[in-house]
């Protein structure tokens, strides 16, 4: 699909420009999804048009040629939408849709390495085809030859401003490129073979400000061009040729009228008269189009950033550096800290601020690594669209947070359970519309997916109002699959979570949807493997809600390092609510093997680390050591019961899957400031642990409060 070489060179220039065509079209699709909800933005059209021609133009430099001539036919359909020659429907936006998901797969295609079929994308074409006629009228139709009767008629001023005349016209366009035109990686030749495709292009150069040999600087611009271009193209078209180098030139595009035959010979003008400006390094600010030093008319001033793209290993391994250096930081303090403080008494200050600098550097390093969860969200509408119309749905889906930041490599790691969790919704929760206004219900389905920030961790919720989880047929399914004994006694919270049992399915029929039960515990197995948790709660006829949380990065943490016994934990500090020490009034058996503390109130189960972790020498009273009232992503709280809090400090996240095998109740471990490794504590999973420990099904609720409020209000 391309002529050019594989190169490691070339490699990296290929990759570069699928990247940022994945972030072009991941914006495309989401200013398109703001259009199908009818928050019509005359912005948001400009920005696709930009998009599709900066994909056009990098495919052009690359010989894909299909993906070239599908985009050049894309972009004239968006042009004629944002001039108003095509009102903006709803089926011309679905057909913008669809031409979107056509260069998505060409773009993969092209990725891939692979030839897309002859009549790939033909449907489409077709359509936007049949568009752009009706734009220009259809032939035969009186009112179309009226337009065209008055379009070849001398045209009133009011008229010419609203729809150009057709034919060919003469444009005189001076062009002088400032000094720094080349090392902000333009290329004027680039410019020239567009316009060129426009229609007959007639090249002059000026060369009254090239230097002398000796004084020539090989990376400034020296020669400016004066274009005599016959096309029929509109003024804004050429315009667009130049968007990218318009802080970089002065530039003057100027209609002489209808072209007649060949282009006219070009009149003595000023320009000619005098050379053009010497685009020196200090030149001032370009001349514009409408002559006031602005930006060009109708174009609104473009605010210049300025960033650079960098390989993510890079960046990993500056990530890694910086854990080391937090490491060696933490034993540095440790060691000091045994020293006499008469004989270093600068060393503590010192340290100090070295503590202050590596964890700016830290959070400075971590920051690179943040991106917003809108790449992923903004995939979901058209999984929603396409499966509510597959399945005769009517359904809505509502985003929130979608700015919310979090880890690159969470971030990629999402995708795939979020489809699960909202083909999951789609199939089996929304009801169709005959069932929904039978229940009581609004015919259309809402799906709602946010995000947000929450104790240090990233919460994402899928929610819907469908029907809510069978519990029956989950029941009798899992019975029937031998996953539980048909004399089980299970709580509604455990039969809920059946559904992420391996190859667990109440799909009655197997489809391309769903029913082939791989879907679940897929998302779970992803969500752990992210040092994540996920849980579901329904309420029959109401809806599901599933709750996924998340680190915001798998690289540090703030904790609280804990004793039992000779041993030593590390708490996430964003889980710890207080702690304290009981008295012997406020603890509560309920059985053996199973204690409760009153707080304020609140019954909290303990759990104990030296029974979890089968630690000796531990202090086994918690009126003798401590509970740590900590809090779990769902709400429920749990008193942790350790000898003594031995300080907080910032820890470097190990995983231990890597380097050993995953261990009940621990989400990873670290280096402490000793040299020793401590484990680092997953609140969650001991809430599971000491339920199996103690025998209990459920932690206790609050009062007044049913267990599943407690998430619920999450």
């Amino acid at each position: 699909m391309t002529g050019f070489s594989q190169s490691p060179e070339m490699q990296q220039f290929l990759g570069t420009f699928f990247a940022e065509c994945n972030e072009l079209i991941g914006d495309v699709e989401g200013r398109l999804q703001a259009l199908r909800d009818g928050a019509f933005d005359s912005e948001d059209l400009h920005a696709i048009f930009r998009a599709v021609h900066s994909v056009k133009a990098g495919a052009d430099t690359f010989h894909f040629t299909r993906m070239t001539a599908f985009t050049h036919k894309f972009e004239t359909l968006l042009d004629l939408v944002r001039a108003g020659r095509i009102a903006v429907s709803q089926a011309v936006v679905d057909l913008l849709v669809q031409g979107t998901d056509i260069l998505v797969d060409l773009l993969g295609n092209a990725q891939d390495g692979i030839e897309p079929a002859d009549d790939y994308g033909e449907e489409v074409l077709l359509a936007m085809a049949a568009a752009m006629r009706s734009a220009a009228g259809s032939p035969g139709d009186a009112a179309s030859e009226q337009e065209r009767d008055a379009a070849t008629a001398p045209a009133e001023p009011r008229a010419a401003a609203a729809i150009e005349p057709a034919g060919e016209k003469h444009y005189r366009i001076v062009f002088a490129p400032r000094a720094e035109l080349f090392r902000h990686a333009n290329e004027p030749l680039l410019l020239i073979r567009e316009m060129k495709r426009f229609g007959s292009l007639e090249v002059t150069a000026n060369l009254s400000a090239l230097p002398s040999l000796y004084n020539l600087e090989a990376d400034d611009a020296y020669i400016s061009w004066t274009f005599d271009l016959v096309t029929e193209e509109g003024e804004e078209r050429i315009e667009e040729v130049f968007e990218f180098v318009t802080d970089d030139c002065d530039l003057e595009i100027a209609c002489l009228g209808p072209a007649e035959g060949e282009a006219p010979e070009r009149p003595a003008t000023e320009a000619d008269a005098a050379p053009a400006p010497a685009p020196a390094a200090n030149s001032g600010a370009p001349k514009a189009a409408n002559g006031d030093g602005g930006p060009p008319a109708n174009r609104p001033a473009a605010t210049k950033t300025s960033s650079i793209r960098v390989d993510l290993d890079r960046v990993d391994r500056l990530v890694n550096m910086v854990g080391e250096l937090v490491i060696t930081q933490s034993m540095l303090a440790q060691q000091s800290s045994q020293l006499p403080q008469d004989q270093s008494p600068n060393l503590g200050a010192g340290l100090e601020t070295l503590a202050m600098h590596t964890r700016e550097l830290q959070e400075g390093v971590m920051a690179i690594r943040m991106q917003p969860v809108k790449s992923v969200f903004s995939r979901m509408p058209r999984l929603v669209r396409d499966l509510a119309g597959k399945l005769d749905k009517k359904i809505r889906l509502v985003t929130t947070g979608e700015n919310t930041e979090v880890d690159k490599t969470v971030i990629e790691e999402l995708a795939d359970p979020l489809t699960h969790m909202i083909r999951n919704s789609l199939d089996h929760g929304i009801e169709t519309p005959d069932e929904r206004i039978a229940a009581g219900k609004s015919p259309q389905g809402t799906i709602n997916l946010s995000a947000e920030h929450r104790s240090g961790r990233i919460l994402i919720q899928v929610y819907d109002d469908g029907r809510g989880l069978n519990r029956e047929g989950i029941l009798e399914k899992a019975i029937e699959k031998g996953v539980i004994q048909p004399d089980a006694k299970l709580g509604d919270e455990e039969i809920d979570n059946l559904i992420f049992v391996p190859g667990f399915s109440t799909a009655e029929a197997v489809t391309d949807v769903s029913g082939r039960g791989v879907g679940m515990d897929v998302v779970k197995r992803n969500i752990l493997n992210l040092g994540g948790r996920i849980s579901v709660q329904s309420t029959p006829g109401r809806g599901t809600r599933f709750i996924l949380t998340l680190p915001l990065t798998l690289a540090v943490l703030d904790g609280m390092l804990v004793a039992v016994g000779e041993e030593r934990y590390i708490l996430p500090l964003t889980s710890i609510v207080e702690s304290l020490r009981p008295e012997p009034k406020h603890l509560r058996s309920l059985s053996p093997g199973e204690e409760v503390i009153s707080v304020r109130g609140d019954y909290l189960n303990l759990a104990y680390l030296h029974r979890a972790f089968a630690v000796g020498n531990a202090v086994e009273d918690p009126t003798e050591g401590l509970v740590v009232i900590t809090e779990t992503e769902g709400g429920v709280r749990i008193g942790i019961v350790v000898d003594e809090l031995l300080g907080q400090q910032q820890v470097v996240i190990k995983s231990l899957e890597d380097n050993y095998d995953p261990v009940p109740g621990i989400s990873g471990a670290t280096i402490l400031g000793n040299g020793l490794v401590a484990l680092i504590l997953d609140v969650d999973a001991l809430v599971e642990l000491s339920r199996k420990h103690s025998g209990s099904r459920s932690p206790l609720p609050r009062p007044g409060e049913p267990p599943l409020a407690q998430a619920a209000s999450a």
